[in-house]
């Protein structure tokens, strides 16, 4: 795929003739593995299991579960097909409650239904299908638009440590943290490296953000998260982009757990420390984040495959921490730019009074 002069290598997740295909992340890196599915409930466990993750791909694939039960239904009347896609708005908004992505996506195809109240059915059902590829394509330009606007603070030399993995396989397709780097590597041919954190307890980074780059040919160096401040200590590292799940107007960031602490690491060492992500994220009326917890198995085994603690033993896994905006350099949009403070830059990014 070709967007906007720029190839899209993976494609996590398509619209096919009423059904949705997306990678199962969970299979990475081990095996690519599509599913396919026209089946709400299926989607819904796709996402809370996380073969579905990545608040933009959790945003698109909501968007494209409503177009597809719109697309599929066979209601006799714009009521009957609304109460079909209201409902599963409400399964896909159970499912992960900190990405802002899954809401501001469900709402939007909310409203364009709306719109659609006295429309043909055939003409409903082909607008909803349009709306959401929209989403799916904006999310594309978006993370390239994030791309070229973070390249720019991406010095010819510089070594990026990233948290998680806020790549293809998180959004629509090119990334907005690693967006940054593929278009400082690819577009503007910066010879640059990145250090990507493991990501424990589900490892993120070490089995997709290294297989992203890998298949990018981006020169890519793993470690444990605990050996942040090591590489920090040592020089190793002279930015740190990382994505998001949800931003409040004041700055304050929820991203994978973790981010927090390297973020104090960061201004230790007075280190750059970049947040890249589209407008969607940005939640402009919550005063607080919903901080999701996860199940316990996720930390007292790898992967839910070999046992590291005893079972016995009681365990907490948020699956978010939250970054206050005094240890953020700055926010980095498809719109622009954002900095401190962001009480004030947002407001001018997002046109509100």
């Amino acid at each position: 795929m070709i967007v906007d002069g720029i190839e899209i290598k993976i494609v996590p997740i398509e619209f096919k003739k009423g059904k949705i295909r997306f990678i199962d992340v969970t299979k990475l890196p081990e095996e690519l593995v599509y599913v396919e599915t026209d089946n709400v409930e299926r989607l819904a466990n796709a996402i809370e299991k996380m073969e579905i993750r990545g608040a933009p791909a959790i945003g698109v694939a909501a968007a494209l579960c409503l177009a597809m039960v719109a697309y599929n239904s066979e209601a006799e009347s714009y009521n009957e097909l609304a109460e079909e896609v209201h409902k599963a708005a409400e399964r896909l908004r159970r499912t992960r409650p900190t990405a802002y992505n899954l809401f501001w996506s469900i709402n939007r195809m909310l409203e364009k239904l709306r719109k659609l109240k006295d429309k043909p059915l055939v003409s409903v059902k082909s607008e909803m299908v349009k709306e959401a590829l929209n989403i799916q394509l904006e999310d594309i330009r978006n993370n390239i638009a994030i791309g070229k606007y973070g390249a720019n603070f991406i010095e010819d030399g510089d070594t990026i440590l990233t948290h998680c993995n806020a790549g293809s396989l998180a959004t629509a397709g090119f990334g907005t943290a690693l967006g940054v780097i593929r278009y400082a590597y690819h577009v503007q041919k910066k010879r640059i490296k990145v250090i990507a954190t493991e990501t424990r307890p589900l490892l993120q980074g070490a089995r997709l953000t290294t297989w992203e780059l890998i298949q990018e040919n981006i020169p890519v160096t793993l470690i444990t998260d605990n050996m942040v401040g090591y590489v920090m200590s040592k020089g190793l590292v002279t930015k740190i982009v990382v994505g998001a799940d949800r931003i409040l107007l004041d700055g304050r960031t929820a991203n994978k757990i973790g981010t927090y602490s390297i973020a104090v690491l960061a201004k230790h060492h007075n280190i750059p420390f970049y947040v890249a992500a589209p407008t969607s994220t940005i939640d402009p009326r919550s005063k607080d984040i919903p901080i999701e917890h996860r199940k316990p198995y996720e930390v007292k085994t790898v992967l839910g495959k070999i046992s590291i603690a005893p079972e016995e033993v009681d365990v907490l896994n948020p699956a978010f921490d939250v970054t206050p905006p005094d240890l953020i350099t700055a926010i980095i949009t498809e719109k622009g730019v954002a900095y401190p403070p962001y009480s004030v830059s947002f407001r001018k990014i997002l046109g509100l009074n």
